[in-house]
Formats: C-alpha cells, sequence, structure tokens
C-alpha cells in the first residue's frame, strides 16, 4: 500500500509560530479574524449542519479563552472556547458527526481546536509547583503564574494496524463496548521505551493471538478524542491459523476477504469504523486494491451502507 491520505491529516493552514510571540500582532490579527466557537465537546455549525460557522471577532461572547490557530493566506483563524451561544444549541455538532463533511480548510482548524482546547482545560495547574498556569505564545502553551514553568500540549502516540495474512485476507476485532457488528483494525498505545515496530508486533500478539513477519509504515493522523496521534501500519503474518481474540478487550475476530467483507457489510451483518478514521481508511485503500477477476468495479462501502440505511429508514 501507498502512503494513505487520511481523513483528520488535511490541513492548508500555517501556523505561523512567529507570530505568537507578538502580543501586539495577535491583538491586530484578531481584530479581523474568522472565529471558530467551540463549547468543549461541540463546534458552532451551520443551520444544515455540514459545515463549521465562522463567527467575526465581534460576534464572540463576551466570557472565554481565544486562541490563535494559524493563517489561510492573510485571513486569520482563532479559536473561542466558551459555553454555547444562546438559541444556538441546535447548531451545534461534534467532530466525529461533522468531520467526514469537513474540506481540508475545515478538518485541519476543527482538529486543532479540539486537541488545543481538550489541553487547555484538563492542564489548568503547573505539574512542577502546582500553582495556576495560564494560556501564553496565542494559547499555543501554558505557563505557571509562580514559577513560570511553560508547559507544552502533550499528544500520545499510538499504533493502529491493518493485519493480513499470506492470502490477502484482513483480520478484524470487535471489542465488548461497540456496537453489535462493529469490527475495526487493532490499536494501542506506545509503551514507555517501546518503538513503533514493537508496539505493532506486542498488540498483535496480545489483542489477536498471531505473530507479525512483516511491518509497513501507511501514514498517521491526529485523534483529539482527546490527545493522540494514530500512526498506521499494515503487518503481515505467517500463522493464521492461531488467531484468537484476547477475551478482555476483543471478544470477537474474523477473517474477511474482499468477497466476504462486502456481502457481510450488504447483509447487515457487518459495521465498519466511521468514516473520519485511520481505521476505515485502511479498510478502504485495502478493499481497493485489487479489482475484481472479471475487471468490473466494486460496490463502494460508502453505497452499500447508504442503500441499506434508505432500507432501514423504508421498514
Amino acid at each position: 500500500m501507498k502512503i494513505l491520505n487520511l481523513p483528520l491529516a488535511r490541513s492548508r493552514v500555517d501556523r505561523a509560530e512567529h507570530l505568537r510571540r507578538d502580543p501586539i500582532a495577535l491583538e491586530a490579527l484578531w481584530e479581523r479574524a474568522l472565529v471558530i466557537h467551540f463549547d468543549g465537546e461541540k463546534f458552532l455549525t451551520g443551520k444544515d449542519g455540514g459545515a463549521l460557522r465562522f463567527l467575526k471577532s465581534f460576534e464572540a461572547p463576551d466570557n472565554g479563552d481565544e486562541f490563535f490557530l494559524g493563517l489561510d493566506g492573510n485571513q486569520p483563524y482563532f479559536l473561542f472556547m466558551s459555553p454555547q451561544i444562546a438559541g444556538e444549541e441546535e447548531s451545534y455538532k461534534t467532530l466525529r458527526e461533522v468531520g467526514g463533511l469537513l474540506d481540508d480548510l475545515q478538518i485541519g482548524l476543527a482538529v486543532h481546536s479540539q486537541g488545543l482546547a481538550n489541553w487547555h482545560r484538563k492542564h489548568p495547574r503547573c505539574s512542577s509547583c502546582g500553582a495556576l498556569t495560564q494560556p501564553a505564545l496565542g494559547g499555543s502553551i501554558r505557563e505557571c503564574s509562580q514559577c513560570n514553568t511553560q508547559h507544552y500540549p502533550r499528544t500520545d502516540p499510538a499504533i493502529i494496524v491493518l493485519v493480513k495474512d499470506a492470502n490477502d485476507r484482513i483480520l478484524l476485532g470487535h471489542q465488548k463496548v461497540w456496537p453489535e457488528h462493529r469490527f475495526s483494525t487493532f490499536a494501542g498505545f506506545v509503551e514507555t521505551g517501546e518503538s513503533f515496530e514493537q508496539c505493532v508486533t506486542r498488540e498483535v500478539a496480545e489483542e489477536a493471538g498471531v505473530l507479525v513477519t512483516d511491518v509497513k509504515y501507511l501514514g498517521s493522523q491526529p485523534w483529539p478524542f482527546p490527545a493522540s496521534l494514530m500512526i498506521a501500519f499494515e503487518a503481515t503474518i505467517l500463522d493464521p491459523e492461531n488467531a484468537r481474540p484476547d477475551g478482555e478487550e476483543i471478544e470477537e475476530i474474523r477473517w474477511f476477504d474482499r468477497d466476504s467483507i462486502i456481502e457481510e457489510i450488504e447483509a447487515g451483518e457487518l459495521l465498519l469504523p466511521p468514516k473520519i478514521s485511520v481505521a476505515r481508511a485502511m479498510i478502504e485503500s485495502w478493499y481497493n486494491l485489487v479489482p475484481r477477476a472479471d475487471g468490473s468495479a466494486r460496490p463502494t462501502f460508502e453505497s452499500v451502507e447508504r442503500a441499506l440505511s434508505v432500507e432501514s429508514w423504508r421498514k
């Protein structure tokens, strides 16, 4: 597989780090900024819920925090975090709800905004002395009011891996906490002192009981739920007969080829991961890589899912 174009890895905004250190410049940029409003969980969207709604700076609520996101050309963008605007409650949507509908500009801003907001909300105090911290450098860091220690947003690396056998089948697992019929790829956080490749081998062995023989990098994307960076890999195994769920996190695993996976979706027996996820992108890339034997186009996952949704509504 080639490096994937992952849905949350798109952005066209220049974060303009040099401007963060200039409070006068930031104040001037705020006056002509387009502003994303975020309540800590949801974004203000247009009335149709299909895209973010940008406010002018003077339309932002009175009480809240403003953070500089960057420039698109000469247009500055800021995040404003405060409670929902009265009367607009129905217009607020989560990133999971609207992420698949946003263009490169909006998805880059939304992912940056949510990750930054999550960090600010959860790190109000200094880890060195316990005193309160305040946003600084346009919101890109927090600074301690007592010992002046600067704190930077953290990102937790996690691997996610598409497991294949020698026959180009893929292995998917079902977690207990997921909806019925939801199957996905395997994933886990990188532990201290562990490489990405070591983490892939460990997680696949722990969750599926099989041994990785070959690992290929596929891409990465931020996953601000709350602060992860997903590093995607494809791994080949030689002992598919040993595959078994760990019984704790993963309660069922199944092998799929390209015909069986579409048949299961059409039958309503398989739910794939959401469209903004790395897992979905990896599965779709694998599915589309090999054409049918007769040369005809394969039905897309989205077309089958849409047809199922219409049929369910009719019933």
